[in-house]
C-alpha cells in the first residue's frame, strides 16, 4: 500500500497519545471504496487527522480468527439483520505480537461495545479466557469453534480533535476452516469511522465529496459468505456483487 499512497504526508500520533480516544463504546459507520478513491480520500484529509506511527511504522498487518457454533449462529444473527448481535474471536497485531481475545456487541441502538482481554495464542481454553467469556457471551462457550480467518493492513487516523478515529483496512483476505476455502478482496478498501455518538466528523464531508456512502460490511460475515456456500447468504450477494462492482469501475 505504501508504494501507491503517500501516508508520510500525516503528522504522526503515537498510542499513547490516542489513549483518550480507545471508544470501546462507539457508534460505528462502515464504507467501502477503493484504491484509487483513497488515494483522493488521503490527500484530502491530510490537514485534518494524524497517523498513528508504531516503532516507525504507520500501516500495520492483523489476523483475525473469529468463533461461532456449529450451526453458525453468530453469522446467522447478522444476515438475518438482527440488530442485537455478538461476535467472538481473537485478534492479533501481527507487528507487535500482541494478541486479545475480543467479544463485540452490537446493541439495538446501533452502538457497539467491546471488552477484550490479552492472551497468547489463538485458543479460548483455560481457566482466564473460560471466565471472560462467562461473563460476557450470549452462546454456550463449550460449543464455540474456530470459524473464519482473515488478514489485513490498516492504517488508523485520529481526528486533530481527539474525538474520533478511522481505520482504513487494505489487501484483505479471508480462509475459511470449515470449507478449506480461500477468498480475497485486495482491491477493496474497508474505511470504519469510530465516534462517541454523534460528533462532528471532518471525514464525513470529505467522502460525500468523493461519492463514498456509508455501507454495512463485517468481515466474519462477507468472508463466511464468500467462502462457505453450505450457509444462507441471499442478504449478502447483493453487498458482495456491489464491492465487486465498484471495484471493477474504479480499475476502468
Amino acid at each position: 500500500m505504501n508504494s501507491i499512497i503517500n501516508i508520510n504526508k500525516f503528522s504522526p500520533i503515537t498510542l499513547d497519545e490516542m489513549s483518550s480516544v480507545k471508544l470501546m463504546n462507539r457508534v460505528d459507520t462502515k464504507f467501502v471504496t477503493t484504491m484509487p478513491r483513497l488515494v483522493k480520500l488521503l490527500k484530502m484529509a491530510q490537514d485534518e487527522y494524524f497517523m498513528q506511527e508504531i516503532d516507525g511504522k504507520r500501516s500495520s498487518a492483523y489476523t483475525t480468527l473469529y468463533y461461532d457454533t456449529p450451526s453458525f449462529e453468530m453469522y446467522t444473527t447478522h444476515h438475518n439483520g438482527c440488530l442485537g448481535r455478538q461476535k467472538v474471536r481473537v485478534r492479533q497485531y501481527v507487528d507487535s505480537g500482541l494478541i486479545f481475545l475480543e467479544v463485540k456487541n452490537k446493541n439495538n441502538h446501533r452502538r457497539t461495545r467491546k471488552k477484550r482481554i490479552v492472551v497468547n495464542d489463538f485458543e479460548i481454553g483455560g481457566d482466564e479466557r473460560r471466565q471472560f467469556l462467562e461473563s460476557l457471551c450470549w452462546y454456550d462457550i463449550d460449543t464455540l469453534q474456530p470459524a473464519l480467518r482473515n488478514w489485513f493492513n490498516r492504517i488508523t487516523l485520529v481526528n486533530k480533535g481527539k474525538t474520533e478515529r478511522v481505520t482504513i483496512d487494505t489487501d484483505l483476505r479471508f480462509h475459511n476452516l470449515s470449507s478449506g476455502i480461500d477468498q480475497s478482496l485486495d482491491q477493496a478498501v474497508i474505511i470504519e469511522l469510530k465516534r462517541d455518538g454523534n460528533v462532528p466528523s471532518p471525514l464525513l464531508a470529505m467522502l460525500r465529496d468523493l461519492h463514498i456512502h456509508p455501507h454495512g460490511f463485517s468481515k466474519y460475515c462477507i468472508g463466511t459468505a464468500m467462502t462457505n456456500p453450505q450457509l444462507k447468504q441471499n442478504r449478502l450477494k447483493q453487498k458482495i456483487y456491489y464491492v465487486n462492482r465498484l471495484v471493477n469501475l474504479d480499475s476502468k
